[in-house]
């Protein structure tokens, strides 16, 4: 196969295109987020974005704003055009009979079943494809939908936000607000990007959490607290509040039956898994959060829960909020809880990028 090397107005049209899936992370579970650009005579003459599961692919959205103009336009998209029927016909019928004389993709579908299937189909048919525009945007666009369809677990990002010395509460337990207002504006935006919010149930009782997305703009992220023994008070939000049919809380099998139905009655969701040392078995918690199509979450804590979740392997991001503060004190709560590693046997991280956010530095990190 003859490569085909990308323009520039190639990347510039496809970063519209990213720019335009962007618009529905959060919304399109257990979808990938997707946009499309179709292109004629250097103009757009139609674009679009997939926004929710069962309806219209970008592909469709995009073509379907082009109408007679897409024969002969050049098509942006995301993500390679599926081939197969879902909910939905297959994309690449649709490109073919509309007359698209070329279509350019970030990435093929992680899906191995379906991998390439699609861009063969097109060329067979004389479609000109380019492969690898922005090719590193749209694998972190995809990395959730890939983890699940690859593998049928969520992407897990831990997010801490801490103190320069490493604290995430001083010895009164106050937290709020270590990080500052445009951090937290940060940590929305993610938020809205995500299928669920993971917490203790620890968190839960001492800071009351709504664990919700501020403004929502639409999103209804999960919000999944583990409490091994469903001791959660009843008057906490998570069980109050008009989102209550969005929580899950997380028992083991050795939970008191009165307690799963405290916690059913008030509206929310209970998923019962295995107990392994005194906590819930994560790799089951993952598994199932897997098969209820959940591609995204991000756990929030406390530190016994980052503990238990860095022991268990099931990190794939890390997100280091630091402010510039200094807490100390033995008594003050460490962002990590638990015994602690040796030198030599630790966790090893490895630092990819760093940004200001307002005071405080926000680091990403994936585990080594």
């Amino acid at each position: 196969m003859t490569r085909i090397t990308p323009s520039k107005m190639d990347e510039a049209w496809m970063q519209r295109a990213l720019q335009l899936a962007r618009r529905g992370e959060g919304l399109t579970r257990p979808n990938p987020p997707v946009g499309a650009v179709a292109v004629s005579q250097g103009k757009v003459v139609g674009e679009g974005y997939h926004r929710k599961a069962g309806g219209p692919h970008a592909e469709v959205v995009a073509l379907g704003k082009a109408g007679s103009k897409a024969r002969g336009c050049t098509l942006y998209v995301t993500l390679e055009p599926c081939s197969t029927w879902g909910r939905t016909p297959p994309c690449t019928d649709l490109i073919l009979s509309s007359g698209v004389r070329r279509v350019v993709i970030c990435v093929r579908d992680p899906n191995p079943e379906h991998s390439g299937r699609g861009l063969t189909l097109l060329r067979r048919k004389g479609v000109s494809v380019v492969e690898g525009v922005c090719e590193e945007e749209g694998r972190t666009l995809i990395a959730p939908f890939a983890r699940w369809i690859t593998r049928g677990l969520p992407l897990v990002t831990l997010k801490l936000g801490i103190s320069v010395d490493g604290k995430i509460a001083d010895r009164k337990g106050n937290s709020k607000w270590i990080t500052g207002p445009e951090a937290r504006r940060k940590v929305h935006e993610l938020r809205r990007r995500v299928d669920a919010v993971l917490v203790g149930a620890g968190t839960v009782r001492m800071d009351n959490p709504s664990l919700l997305p501020r403004p929502d703009r639409g999103r209804k992220p999960w919000r999944i607290v583990l409490a091994r023994g469903g001791n959660i008070p009843a008057a906490r939000r998570i069980l109050t509040d008009n989102a209550v049919n969005q929580t899950m809380v997380v028992v083991s099998g050795r939970c008191p039956a009165a307690a799963v139905a405290r916690i059913r009655r008030a509206g929310a969701d209970v998923l019962v898994v295995p107990e392994v040392r005194g906590r819930v078995w994560l790799t089951s918690v993952l598994r199932q959060l897997g098969r209820k199509g959940i591609l995204h979450v991000l756990c929030e804590g406390g530190s016994e829960l980052a503990e238990a979740m860095i022991r268990a392997h099931a990190i794939d991001e890390y997100l280091f909020i630091v402010a510039p503060h200094i807490i100390g004190g033995a008594r003050s709560l460490g962002a990590v809880g638990g015994e602690g590693w040796l030198l030599g046997a630790h966790p090893r991280i490895k630092f990819v990028s760093c940004e200001p956010a307002g005071q405080d530095f926000m680091i990403r990190a994936i585990p080594v």
